[in-house]
Parts: C-alpha cells; structure tokens; sequence
C-alpha cells in the first residue's frame, strides 16, 4: 500500500528548493533508520530523531528526505533529513 496518495504526491514540491518529491524506497528508509538506531541524526531543524521512520518522501536531487508520519507528509524545511 502507498504511503501517500498519487494525486498528493504529484502536486507536493519540497519546501526548501521547490524540486519535485517522490516516495522514499526502502532502501532509502532502511538507511536513514539505520543511522537513527546509531544516532546522532538530526534534522535540519536540529532536533535529534530516535524514532524509525516508515514512509518519507525525497527530493529529487536525493540529497533530503521529508518523513511522513500517519499518512501526513511534513513538509517543513526544519523536519528534512540530510540523505
């Protein structure tokens, strides 16, 4: 099941460099959520992340993920994770 629905996801644009977004793979998530479980990841807002992530959408230069939490994207320069 898609984390978020096609038509959302075709007008979202990152808050920060208005490039398009796309669903994280799991292979992007099972990355950034390996770096959480070693900590030390923060997001641009600083705040430290102890939570796995399940969905995210990235950037499309891939250097940002934006996580999305119960369905909703955080769309928010500060909750951006460095990829």
């Amino acid at each position: 099941m898609a984390a978020i629905d096609k038509d959302l996801l075709a007008i979202l644009i990152c808050p920060e460099s208005h490039q398009p977004l796309a669903e994280a793979s799991a292979d992007v998530l099972a990355r950034v959520n390996e770096r959480i479980a070693k900590g030390g990841v923060k997001n641009q807002g600083g705040a430290t992340l102890s939570v796995k992530l399940e969905a995210g959408l990235v950037r499309a230069d891939k250097q940002r993920l934006y996580p999305i939490q119960d369905g909703i994207p955080l769309l928010l320069v500060d909750e951006g994770i460095a990829l």
